[in-house]
């Protein structure tokens, strides 16, 4: 392919991907299907026609995965509105991930185990990339529902991310050092670093506040940027979760007066960065629009339809999205007491983050190259799937209808005071401006 060719390309993928985006917004039909779609149909096109494999986006994916990451987690976390009166909502979406997440890891696992014959190790690797809810796809999907819903939906696949992420890193350690999974000295280990990198995170993300503020080039965003991917890297080789660095940066600059220290607002001009904040985060959001753009693409033109040979992948993939299904249906009922399933059982999204460690798996020692059924067909059929109920449960028109995530209800200091003098604060997510819907 020449210059010319290139510069053609690019630029009408990214208009194409910009109004896949308008019609998402529209129709409520997500724009990765789309975009995915496309490239699909992108490799099949090349195939009948005989043209260039462009077989380097192989190697192209996975760095666009991680890239994606990294920026999905940072905007995610400039999303969140930390606050005592959003107690409440962050903490059930934390336990809701935190539950789904293992409950869907051992359901997995026992439908890949004893059902289709994988060996423990083999079946858990596979389970956990399954068993990510998809933040880049749950959070834009989610601006049409109620204020209370869009926002445990923001905390829930936020933290899904997290500690998937997470998750996924102490599997492969142990399993590569033959230790059991659940092990307490580890899990104590796992600790120990966690409270670490939550503590040399606070020192980092004060470094890159006094750095934000004290920066008088034009240019200084991305420097920002380029440091926290350097961050994440470096922490990659220590096999630290340096994922939690990203967060906390994010988490710190969007709610900088009620969860920085004292000791550190002395130091940082506090008005100032709020500032810069906007134009961080309509940086970070069109970055991320772009890297997850081609990210889909490159990864639906790695489909080969002519694979789909047999209808085992939808066998097996249909039976793992329902397993995810009637777990979450299960979760809900249990801590709602309501039989009718709410909007936010159907959002469970699976996506950038699954295909991302999916494809870390190939690469991992102890695990056999021969033998496995759950491919890079199954996993499509699974994204597809749980996209298309998504869809299902954010065209339902419930403005009117309030969702109790729970009997469990944390009293604010407004509510202490005078009940009927408290107001909510609007929360961060009505803006969507920076979102876009893949």
């Amino acid at each position: 392919m020449n210059t010319v060719a290139i510069l053609i390309t690019l630029p009408l993928l990214v208009i194409f991907s910009y109004l896949f985006d308008l019609i998402a917004r529209k129709t409520k039909f997500p724009a990765v299907i789309l975009l995915m779609t496309t490239g699909i149909l992108a490799r099949l096109l090349v195939s009948i026609t005989g043209g260039a494999q462009l077989d380097f986006l192989d190697g192209l994916i996975p760095v666009l995965g991680t890239m994606g990451l990294i920026l999905i987690v940072l905007e995610g976390a400039l999303e969140l509105d930390i606050s005592w009166e959003k107690f409440s909502v962050i903490f059930k979406g934390f336990v809701a991930a935190a539950v789904l997440l293992i409950l869907n890891i051992i359901g997995i696992q026992f439908f890949l185990e004893l059902g289709l014959g994988m060996k423990a190790q083999e079946a858990t690797m596979y389970a956990i990339p399954l068993s990510v809810i998809s933040s880049a796809v749950a959070i834009p999907s989610s601006a049409s529902l109620p204020e209370n819903e869009k926002e445990f939906i923001v905390y829930e696949s936020t933290f899904s991310d997290i500690l998937g992420i997470m998750a996924f890193n102490y599997a492969v350690r142990q399993f590569e050092m033959n230790q059991n999974l659940i092990d307490l000295p580890s899990l104590s280990l796992l600790g120990t670093q966690i409270f670490a990198v939550v503590v040399v995170s606070i020192l980092i993300t004060h470094a890159l506040f006094q750095l934000l503020q004290n920066i008088d080039h034009h240019v200084k965003f991305f420097l920002i940027l380029s440091l926290l991917i350097l961050v994440y890297a470096i922490g990659k080789i220590f096999h630290l979760p340096a994922l939690v660095t990203i967060f906390i940066f994010g988490l710190f600059l969007s709610n900088q007066k009620s969860l920085l220290p004292s000791f550190l607002k002395q130091s940082i001009d506090v008005l100032k960065t709020e500032k810069d904040l906007h134009e961080f985060h309509v940086l970070t959001a069109e970055s991320t629009f772009l890297v997850k753009t081609f990210f889909f693409l490159f990864f639906g033109f790695s489909i080969d339809l002519l694979h789909f040979n047999s209808i085992m992948p939808f066998v097996y993939g249909g039976a793992i999205f329902g397993i995810m299904l009637c777990l979450r249906y299960l979760y809900f009922l249990v801590t709602t007491f309501k039989l009718k399933p709410s909007s936010v059982t159907y959002i469970t999204p699976r996506g950038l983050i699954s295909i991302l460690l999916f494809l870390q798996l190939g690469k991992l020692p102890f695990l056999e190259s021969t033998g496995i059924v759950i491919d890079a067909q199954v996993l499509l059929v699974v994204i597809l799937l749980s996209m298309l109920v998504m869809t299902r449960g954010t065209m339902q028109k419930k403005k009117k209808e309030v969702f109790d995530f729970g009997a469990t209800e944390f009293p604010t200091p407004d509510t202490v005071l005078s009940e009927a003098d408290s107001s909510e604060e609007k929360p961060k997510l009505e803006n969507n401006d920076t979102h876009t819907n893949l």
